[in-house]
């Protein structure tokens, strides 16, 4: 019977609406161990994804906007010609959530960037 834990982008995303402690340290480097080229910054998750143009860009956008409806958990995009910067972090509790450690793994399914 295989009870490994399911990979972050199979999770899905548990409603927070506060009442919980952010994740502590340890939880986030274990988290971060399956994620690659995000970092963590003033209690923010985030990643600036790179396209070659702006059509592309848009499409990365979109999809991103799917994927937060469909987990009811939503990042802020910073949006370039061919950039897109992606920052997660739970405000209801004021820092990170395996929430954001999931869709962070969701936008990197959406496009996987050779360059990780």
């Amino acid at each position: 019977m295989d009870t490994a834990p399911a990979p972050l982008s199979e999770k899905r995303c548990l409603p927070c609406e506060g009442g919980v402690p952010p994740l502590a340290l340890p939880e986030i480097e274990r988290l971060m161990k399956d994620l690659v080229g995000w970092e963590v910054a003033d209690n923010v998750l985030h990643k600036t994804y790179s396209f070659s143009n702006y059509y592309e860009t848009i499409a990365f956008v979109n999809a991103i906007a799917w994927v937060s409806h469909q987990e009811d958990h939503h990042p802020d995009l910073e949006v370039g010609y061919r950039t897109c910067r992606v920052r997660y972090s739970t405000h209801a509790i004021g820092g990170l959530s395996e929430n954001d450690f999931i869709c962070a793994a969701k936008a990197d399914a959406l496009f996987p960037d050779d360059d990780d």
